[in-house]
């Protein structure tokens, strides 16, 4: 990579954040929030409109928390302190034990009533994820309950007698890997924000699960799917943008428990690597286990995990991680983000370039705050 090169693709780290600061936090600040309801909107449409009848999933509502919590804590946008908690307070009215059960329900229709009452991991992770990033905010004694509490419902109700949790209340098939991998999020966040060495221990159990029964050795990948008792399902389905998730959350787990991890990071990036768009230089949405492309598209998300790999590849001091992550950032911000709606993104493209969601959701938001969160904190900008 050129010097000019390396120049032209770091303006792209200043850029993402005030793409963030200037535009997308006061729009989902304002649109993304339905003022006559509450709650976070699930989406904008393609003239950047708030889709206000489409219905919520909770794990959206937990992420805007996390977004605008994340950001009030950076200093990046004071406003949003009194929008997190707004946030919170209207998951917990409206989806907490709504139906007289412990636990999230899973969907809410755009009046706040309660349409799906599924008890969803995917969810609760998210839910634990906005809690932390909220007591780190505040250190609320109530909030520090409500994590408690949404800790021992997972125990109480999710956990497997094969290891790991279930996918939810009722439980279902086939078992998947991104949960769990969310749920290691929030502990290490949880950890983070409290400093209880429960949730570090509760990290190492995820993290023994990862080695027993996510990480295929022999291909050198993580899998998706798996049966009841943790045995695979075939053909073995690669995401890449998890391989990259892998190695910077393995980077953390390092990072409070001092546990190394260099030997899986390092075969998960390799791994990552191989499904990359030759002409865009982007992830590419999912593979087989031989290498071979099966989804020719890709989301943004996955163009932000392989941005917070790098940057965990800068931590390591690897020769050359500083350039593919600035490489990485350019990709990201010129391809995603020069949506006509100031603050909007593209969230998907075809094998053409084009793209193939009509609307910008606000599922993506999470992603792009945790980038730029990690880039500012590895690189100072």
């Amino acid at each position: 990579m050129t010097d000019s090169t390396t120049r032209r693709n770091a303006k792209s780290v200043p850029s993402l954040r005030a793409f963030l600061i200037e535009q997308a936090l006061p729009i989902w600040a304002t649109l993304g929030w339905d003022t006559h309801s509450g709650g976070f909107i699930e989406r904008l449409d393609r003239n950047g409109r708030p889709e206000i009848e489409t219905p919520r999933r909770v794990r959206v509502q937990a992420r805007q928390i996390y977004c605008f919590a994340m950001a009030a804590n950076l200093g990046w946008f004071p406003p949003g302190k009194e929008l997190a908690l707004k946030g919170l307070d209207y998951m917990l009215r409206k989806a907490r034990k709504v139906d007289g059960k412990p636990g999230f329900g899973h969907l809410l229709a755009p009046d706040g009533s309660l349409m799906n009452p599924l008890r969803d991991l995917y969810d609760h992770a998210f839910v634990l994820l906005a809690l932390a990033t909220v007591y780190r905010l505040t250190e609320d004694s109530q909030v520090r309950n409500e994590i408690d509490t949404t800790i021992s419902f997972i125990d109480e109700t999710l956990r497997s007698p094969h290891g790991g949790y279930t996918e939810g209340a009722p439980a279902s098939l086939p078992r998947r890997q991104n949960p769990h991998m969310h749920l290691f999020e929030a502990m290490i966040a949880l950890f983070d924000a409290t400093g209880d060495v429960m949730f570090q221990q509760r990290a190492g159990g995820i993290f023994a699960l990862f080695m027993s029964n996510f990480y295929d050795a022999s291909a050198q990948v993580v899998g998706e799917y798996f049966e009841e008792d943790w045995s695979k399902i075939l053909p073995i389905r690669v995401e890449p943008g998890h391989q990259a998730e892998w190695v910077w959350l393995l980077k953390e787990f390092e990072r409070i428990t001092g546990c190394p991890t260099s030997r899986h990071r390092t075969a998960l990036m390799s791994t990552a690597l191989r499904y990359r768009e030759i002409q865009s230089g982007c992830l590419l949405d999912e593979g087989d286990i031989a290498g071979r492309i099966t989804q020719p598209t890709r989301r943004l998300w996955p163009q932000t995990e392989i941005v917070k790999a790098w940057l965990t590849e800068v931590e390591s001091n690897t020769s050359g991680a500083r350039e593919e992550a600035l490489a990485a950032l350019e990709r990201l911000t010129s391809q995603y983000l020069t949506h006509p709606v100031a603050g909007g993104w593209y969230d998907q493209f075809d094998p053409e370039g084009r793209s193939i969601v009509d609307f910008i959701p606000a599922s993506s938001f999470y992603h792009l705050i945790c980038a730029a969160a990690e880039t500012e904190r590895v690189l100072g900008v």
